[in-house]
């Protein structure tokens, strides 16, 4: 989760509250009844807010690791890309891919990074990073983006340029 500033103000405004409410009731009661729970509540709920403030910055920071944790190295070859899997859930992983193929298509067949079939337009993309769509069963199916922008050109013939960008994304 992350620590937006909607979540931190309605953290800050239940703690006030339950401050408010630990000293309404110690006015409303007795003077020497009451004020120890009021004030053991409070600091009841001072902890718990503090504990979940803690509890998100740790599950932001895991999430942040694992991000970056997911970029996976292939190849051997003197020009290196960088291909982005984007699955039907969204989950994203990243590539850099070293290779001396002449397309983006042989690159990522030598790495067995993407799998299809011969149509009459060229390789359609089945497979990548062990995911299939098909569009057959579901109307998914891979979509192909060159710098962040739809490619214009099949992944057979799209050119392999050094520091380029190419994504895989499901699509409907």
């Amino acid at each position: 989760m992350k620590l937006t500033g909607k979540k931190i103000k309605s953290m800050l405004l239940c703690m006030m509250l339950t401050m408010a409410m630990a000293i309404t009731a110690v006015g409303c009661g007795s003077k020497t009844e009451g004020t120890a729970d009021a004030q053991k509540n409070t600091e009841t709920a001072i902890v718990n807010t503090e504990t979940i403030v803690e509890t998100e910055a740790v599950v932001e920071t895991e999430s942040i690791e694992t991000a970056e944790a997911q970029e996976i190295v292939l190849g051997d070859g003197s020009v290196k890309i960088t291909v982005i899997v984007v699955d039907a859930d969204g989950n994203e992983t990243d590539f850099v891919v070293n290779t001396d193929k002449e397309t983006v298509g042989d690159a990522l067949l030598e790495q067995n990074l993407i799998e299809g079939e011969e149509g009459d337009y060229g390789l359609y993309v089945k497979t990548v990073n062990g995911i299939t769509a098909d569009y057959d069963t579901d109307q998914t199916y891979w979509a192909f983006y060159v710098n962040g922008e739809y490619a214009s050109t099949g992944v057979d013939s799209t050119p392999v340029n050094e520091g380029d960008t190419y994504e895989f994304k499901v699509e409907k």
